[in-house]
């Protein structure tokens, strides 16, 4: 039997309390912490976002779009040690120092997978990363990422402000990284993606927008 991931839990005031396994983490709603990175690269066009669409199989927000990478921490770990999920679901080995750090927030997420309800409370550590590799490159976790996107992140923002229904998206699923052959277009709208406050996703995407070398 598969020993369940454990999580340090924390209480309102960013306190450490304990660990936790996982599935009690999410349904008791104890605060954890965990990692986001947000990629960005510069093309011809603009500079462009790129975003996952998460496997249908998770255990919160199955097959929405979400961040480029990320993922919990594990009880003992800091957020250096989590920077791992880039190569764990990007295949992208890359120094924590070369990481932008953009933000910290905490979030309540909430939502109903087949029946089981979960609360999400976390506390997360956001990065940027510049980076010039296209997506067919990407080696991901098919496990946990069905799909890598991109967008021009003036037309995120666009659509988080809610001045466009819905924009562009360059993809490639995981079972065809590699073959840049394999690229399609797909129609992105804001309710597709992980349900966070919109101020979350403006934030981020202003940051990057503006963060020069």
């Amino acid at each position: 039997m598969i020993k369940e991931e454990q999580f340090d839990i924390y209480n309102e005031d960013g306190k450490w309390i304990g660990t936790a396994p996982r599935s009690e983490v999410h349904a008791k709603g104890y605060w954890h912490k965990s990692f986001h990175c947000w990629i960005i690269r510069d093309t011809e066009e603009g500079r462009k976002l790129l975003f996952q669409k998460r496997v249908s199989s998770k255990d919160t927000f199955p097959s929405c779009y979400d961040i480029t990478a990320a993922g919990h921490l594990s009880a003992g770990e800091t957020v250096q040690d989590a920077a791992r999920e880039l190569e764990e679901e990007l295949g992208l080995a890359v120094p924590y120092s070369q990481l932008i750090p953009l933000v910290e927030v905490k979030e309540e997420l909430y939502g109903e997978v087949n029946g089981v309800p979960f609360n999400d409370r976390e506390i997360s550590s956001v990065f940027g990363y510049l980076h010039a590799q296209p997506l067919y490159q990407y080696q991901l976790q098919q496990s946990e990422v069905q799909g890598l996107y991109e967008a021009l992140l003036s037309d995120l923002i666009e659509l988080f402000e809610n001045k466009v229904p819905e924009v562009q998206a360059t993809g490639i699923h995981s079972q065809n990284e590699g073959d840049p052959e394999a690229l399609f277009m797909e129609t992105i709208r804001a309710e597709q993606f992980v349900t966070r406050q919109p101020s979350y996703y403006l934030t981020i995407f202003e940051k990057l927008k503006e963060w020069k070398r």
